[in-house]
């Protein structure tokens, strides 16, 4: 039987980020992938939709070029193009991934927990001190009649021609992030959400705004209706609306209701066991309730994100004394257009934990570069408490970059979370769309 310090279910972010780390300092490691190396982000998530969200980009920064002065129109677009160039991207970055691994032991199969400390793949059994599961997970669908015939995420990612028309069921990241491709590359794009809001996890302020900027894009969104039926062979949807029950039309029907834990067999086997929602049960270093398994990313429930779950594995498998990150600083992004990016607490958290505290915004239309660049729709808004040193709650930022601009005030409530000294000692360079954050602090 071979031994190592550490056996890693799963090549996502979660999984060979932190094996290339720990076989860099001396550890042997053990990576188990029964498909390809990068998981969902890579494959069937982040990165592909990126590469389909700057091709949307592309299109529509030529719809606009007259304002800039450039005469320039979209003479067609070629939707087998921008998926080659996706897949090609993919495919670098699988290589890149490979390479990361190269101090690893990759063992391709399916993992199966066997006891304590052991992993089968196959007819073959490995053993470590520390087992670290990070089998991500899988697109989740409505248990309603004709599920069936709709379209994942990974469906639609797979695609060489895209539909004339969709209804897309659900408004979370994954829904409104497809919403605003297909829209630029001119399907007739309609959502169905069954909670009050798009984007429910997000500040409601932030997330009504992109509702109304989609919707003048044309974009038609639906809100507190839940669907009923798939009907028609995967053609339409049948939803309980304000006005009662009401149907769509549509070429395709794309299902974005989240996603489910894909889960190791031998759970029980190993003593690891579940929530009540069906996720592997951690504690706050990601161990799970069997020794030495530890358990991170989706499949454990706490933040379904890329960098959530290999931020969590560094918390796991830390050293004495090694700096971790904070978890509760993480950033998320909706990479529509514009784009939404986020990190800390909402208004309605702040409420709902009876936190006083005070919002402050800042307008894109204000900002010296944005106005140039003619991104003037957006803002910033950041939380604080009341205390004299005004210490940053949540910072909340709609336009364009809001990704990129989100890492400062990550970085910022990580260090030292007061605006106030932030605002002292931090010079933004002028002009540019920093100085809208630093407007809001």
């Amino acid at each position: 039987m071979s031994r190592f310090d550490l056996i890693v279910i799963g090549a996502g972010p979660g999984g060979y980020e932190i094996a290339a780390e720990e076989a860099a300092k001396g550890r042997s490691v053990a990576i188990v992938e029964r498909d390809s190396l990068g998981g969902t982000c890579l494959n069937r998530g982040c990165i592909p939709t990126k590469c389909l969200c700057a091709s949307a980009e592309t299109v529509n920064t030529v719809k606009n070029a007259a304002a800039f002065g450039v005469e320039a129109s979209v003479a067609g677009f070629s939707y087998p193009a921008a998926a080659a160039r996706m897949r090609e991207v993919v495919d670098g970055l699988r290589q890149g991934v490979e390479s990361l691994l190269s101090g690893c032991t990759v063992i391709r199969g399916e993992a199966r927990l066997t006891g304590t400390g052991e992993v089968a793949v196959d007819d073959t059994t490995y053993s470590a001190a520390k087992i670290l599961i990070a089998t991500g997970s899988r697109p989740a669908s409505l248990a309603v009649d004709g599920a069936d015939k709709t379209l994942s995420s990974d469906d639609v990612l797979a695609l060489d021609a895209l539909p004339a028309s969709a209804v897309i069921i659900g408004a979370g990241v994954i829904g409104m992030e497809f919403a605003s491709i297909l829209n630029a590359f001119g399907v007739d794009v309609t959502v169905i959400e069954y909670c009050k809001e798009i984007l429910p996890p997000f500040d409601r302020e932030v997330a009504k705004r992109l509702r109304s900027m989609l919707s003048r894009r044309g974009i038609k969104i639906i809100v507190g209706a839940a669907v009923k039926a798939i009907g028609n062979d995967g053609h339409s949807v049948t939803y309980a609306g304000k006005r009662g029950d009401e149907t769509v039309e549509a070429e395709a029907v794309i299902m974005a209701v989240g996603r489910r834990p894909v889960l190791p067999d031998g759970l029980d086997a190993a003593g690891v066991e579940l929530t009540e929602r069906g996720f592997i049960k951690v504690d706050s270093r990601m161990r799970t309730t069997a020794p030495g398994i530890y358990a991170v990313g989706d499949c454990n429930g706490l933040c379904m994100l890329a960098h959530a779950a290999a931020a969590q594995a560094r918390v796991a498998l830390a050293d004495d004394g090694e700096a971790v990150p904070d978890l509760d600083g993480m950033p998320s992004a909706v990479f529509t257009t514009p784009e939404l990016a986020m990190v800390g607490l909402t208004e309605e958290q702040c409420e709902a934990r009876g936190i006083e505290y005070d919002a402050r915004k800042s307008l894109y239309a204000a900002n010296g570069k944005a106005r140039a660049m003619g991104a003037t729709d957006g803002f910033v808004k950041v939380l604080t408490d009341r205390s004299p040193e005004r210490r940053i709650l949540g910072v909340h930022i709609i336009g364009a970059h809001a990704s990129d601009l989100c890492a400062e005030a990550a970085a910022i409530m990580a260090t030292d979370p007061s605006a106030a000294r932030a605002k002292a000692r931090i010079i933004h360079g002028h002009p540019t769309l920093s100085e809208v954050l630093a407007a809001a602090l």
